[in-house]
């Protein structure tokens, strides 16, 4: 050892197994978690546009939809469903339920990229600059959980800025004659940063869900003993991580997404507050409503979260290892 080593101040230790994964293979996890998400929100689009749109008006529907009566509970849940079609044939019901799918494709497959590839990204930061500070603070595998929770909290933050895209696709939805006869540069023209009206209980929604999401996955995974020494899940523990995270985001973000969801639904020109909404909600509806849809969305959209989370973790593992050396 020569006498300048001698005089070098001693260096912590690393904790080798928090950073057991921490490199990042610019030759094919970049382009691999690009490939992956673009997948998973391509195919969850293609599937589950009609799922989503249901979703959507359940949510901004202020009246009360379950009465005494089982045929006026179906009566008030076709109207609410498919509006002014609820009245015709099965097949133009079907057609009302893809309004917006051009605003929806765009924001979708930009959300899942941005979300599901960025969150590995901004995980394998933190763990090189903190990992060993939330490995003294959490543990080793408390750890993992909370740095594949805090990434996911900071990405669905971020995730704000895709908001004017977001609320045309609402729109579309829900008040199709908010938009029509208005093409999309008109649309940004006239309104603006209006689109971001929301932009505050949006991250308010956000940030928890996301916090749940990627944080129920990385500790499903952890109890089902799937490593960090690189292997790849399986398509079943990926599937069943991927329903724990997104059961425990839907439910921790929902009475927020019903706020969100109002105020994107409203008309351009008649804005209303969280605050006012939330109390003629608790006032005209109950406390109950903050959770108005949230047994279908677990039913119908927690399959669309599963699938494209599924897809994109499974397909981003699978073309890291294939695209290595290219």
């Amino acid at each position: 050892m020569t006498a300048a080593a001698k005089d070098l101040p001693p260096q912590p230790a690393i904790s080798a197994p928090i950073l057991a994964t921490s490199s990042v293979h610019m030759s094919g996890t970049a382009e691999a978690r690009l490939m992956g998400s673009a997948v998973a929100g391509v195919s969850e689009l293609m599937l589950f546009h009609p799922v989503d749109t249901i979703a959507k008006r359940i949510m901004t529907t202020e009246s009360r939809l379950v009465v005494s009566s089982i045929s006026g509970t179906a009566g008030n849940l076709n109207a609410a469903v498919f509006k002014e079609s609820a009245g015709a044939g099965l097949g133009t019901k079907f057609g009302s339920l893809f309004p917006g799918i051009g605003f929806g494709a765009v924001y979708k497959i930009l959300q899942r990229v941005y979300k599901f590839g960025g969150q590995p990204v901004l995980k394998d930061w933190m763990r090189i600059r903190y990992g060993q500070s939330f490995e003294a603070a959490f543990g080793h595998n408390g750890a993992a959980t909370m740095l594949s929770a805090t990434s996911g909290a900071l990405i669905g933050i971020g995730e704000v800025v895709l908001l004017p895209l977001d609320a045309l696709k609402v729109k579309a939805q829900t008040a199709p004659e908010q938009l029509k006869g208005r093409g999309v540069v008109a649309i940004f023209r006239t309104e603006g940063w209006s689109l971001y009206r929301g932009a505050g209980w949006t991250v308010a929604r956000n940030a928890p869900g996301s916090f749940a999401l990627f944080g129920g996955n990385k500790a499903a995974k952890i109890m089902m003993g799937v490593g960090e020494d690189g292997q790849r899940a399986t398509w079943m523990q990926d599937a069943i991580s991927s329903c724990a995270g997104a059961t425990a985001s839907i439910m921790v973000a929902q009475p927020l997404d019903i706020v969100k969801t109002r105020i994107q639904s409203r008309a351009f020109n008649s804005p209303e507050s969280g605050v006012s909404i939330i109390t003629n909600l608790l006032k005209n509806e109950g406390p109950g409503a903050l959770f108005k849809g949230l047994t279908p969305k677990l039913m119908v959209v927690g399959p669309k979260l599963v699938f494209s989370f599924t897809v994109a973790q499974h397909l981003i593992g699978y073309f890291t290892t294939t695209m290595k050396g290219f």
